[in-house]
């Protein structure tokens, strides 16, 4: 099939060079966001998706708006019989739905109808579930709830950030975008309404939502530091000023050191907080303006006084 890909960031770059690296369709031109400002210069730069197909000499749109007619006219005169779709980050209008004889085909990062929405990935991680995967669906105009064409699982392995898991669902899922299109093509594969049972949802996450309640279980702010990690980063105060919590660690339910909710307590080696249950250990962190750090290095910078607490 000639296919037209949209995607914008790296997680969206294994599909497409998997679609490429595909003997029975042909990637025509790619859909990405316009260019955007990055780095201490804030220039403009390219989007992950947008570099690797300009290696590939293929064509890159970039509108504005998707419902641009400049666009809309481009896309018509390429003429694919399918859009495959991964982390495009735009709504596409009706009449963009329409041009495509096969539709615009969705690589979710989540087992729909579970997760609909912008974050599936750290909304797993954070519920603490145990088994998650990917869906590709026929793109509708509501949220995340076309019809699917298929499913891979993936284990949520009990230290995964959402960006470790995020990154082997990207390549299981451009294996299953392939797929899909194979199914497409041949007319073995047809899209399967989803149940109206197991709705959830997955809102974009925010820096304000994942400060971190210290009175929260233990196991609640491990997972909200691995599902916020690497963004938008779970964070606490201390003296003042955000210490943003790279990697923490479930200290044993025994090592009760008899520390209340944010209270610290400095080994040698070591940095635990207490909690809603048992304490936690920080592992790495990084101050306002500064470097990720070791824990018990930047312990030892700040001389951490006894009685002191982080979260206030």
């Amino acid at each position: 099939m000639k296919l037209v890909f949209a995607g914008t960031p790296e997680v969206a770059v294994p599909a497409l060079d998997a679609l490429i690296d595909s003997e029975r369709h042909e990637v025509a031109a790619v859909v990405t966001r316009p260019d955007a400002p990055a780095g201490r210069g804030r220039r403009l730069v390219a989007s992950p998706v947008a570099q690797r197909a300009e290696e590939a000499g293929i064509e890159v749109l970039k509108p504005a708006r998707p419902r641009d007619e400049d666009f809309l006219e481009r896309l018509r005169e390429i003429g694919p019989d399918c859009c495959p779709v991964v982390a495009y980050g735009a709504l596409l209008p009706r009449v963009a739905l329409d041009v495509p004889a096969h539709g615009w085909v969705n690589l979710h990062f989540s087992l729909l109808p579970a997760w609909r929405g912008a974050a599936p990935v750290q909304h797993a991680v954070m519920a603490g579930d145990e088994i998650t995967g990917a869906s590709t669906f026929l793109i509708e105009e509501g949220l995340d709830s076309g019809p699917v064409y298929g499913t891979v699982t993936e284990a949520v392995r009990p230290t995964d950030t959402s960006g470790d898991l995020l990154t082997r669902l990207a390549l299981a899922g451009a294996g299953l975008l392939v797929a899909t299109m194979d199914g497409i093509e041949d007319g073995t594969l047809k899209a399967v309404p989803q149940p109206a049972d197991g709705v959830s949802l997955a809102p974009k996450i925010n820096v304000e939502d994942v400060r971190v309640d210290w009175s929260a279980p233990a196991l609640r702010v491990d997972r909200v530091v691995r599902g916020a990690t690497p963004a938008p980063g779970a964070w606490t105060l201390f003296r003042g000023e955000r210490l943003k919590l790279v990697q923490v660690a479930l200290a044993p339910e025994r090592a009760d050191l008899g520390l209340a909710p944010g209270s610290l307590a400095v080994g040698k080696n070591s940095v635990h907080v207490g909690t809603g249950s048992h304490p936690v250990e920080l592992l790495w962190v990084q101050a306002q303006g500064k470097k990720p750090m070791r824990a018990a290095d930047w312990a030892r910078g700040v001389r951490i006084a006894d009685g002191e607490t982080v979260g206030a």
